[in-house]
């Protein structure tokens, strides 16, 4: 699957969120950008349209945030800029939530690229300003 996307912010995040809410199999999205992209923002988005009750913010010193949803689900919220390896990735156990059938929303996922299922989609971020192009597809 490969679909390109030049539409506005809170559409997008309702059609992800509504392929995540739609999906048993694969809760894992990976996000792709330059810096100051967007990718921070979308996953903001996509967690507001998933009706989590907690703050939301950029888990760039945490490397994970944990946020509960209304109805009982949990969104991981990765931000993997500041690993190196793959072994820092297994250190903070990225399989473990991986396996948990949790959300699991990663920024800068290359460093863990051995960590994800088959067919996980991914967002890719491109542009600048208030124009956007996102393309979606999977591995």
């Amino acid at each position: 699957m490969l679909r390109d996307y030049n539409i506005e912010l809170k559409g997008l995040s309702e059609f992800v969120a509504e392929l995540l809410l739609l999906t048993n199999e694969n809760k894992i999205l990976l996000f792709e950008g330059e810096m100051g992209s967007g990718k921070t923002t979308l996953i903001k988005e996509i967690c507001r349209q998933l009706f989590v009750t907690d703050v939301t913010g950029s888990p760039t010193f945490s490397i994970v945030n944990q946020y509960k949803c209304q109805d009982g689900n949990t969104v991981y919220h990765f931000d993997l800029y500041r690993l190196k390896n793959k072994s820092e990735v297994f250190e903070i156990g990225m399989d473990e939530y991986i396996q948990s059938g949790k959300y699991c929303l990663i920024e800068w996922p290359e460093v863990g690229n051995d960590f994800y299922p088959d067919n996980t989609l991914k967002i890719e971020i491109s542009g600048i300003g208030n124009h956007r192009h996102y393309r979606i597809s999977s591995n």
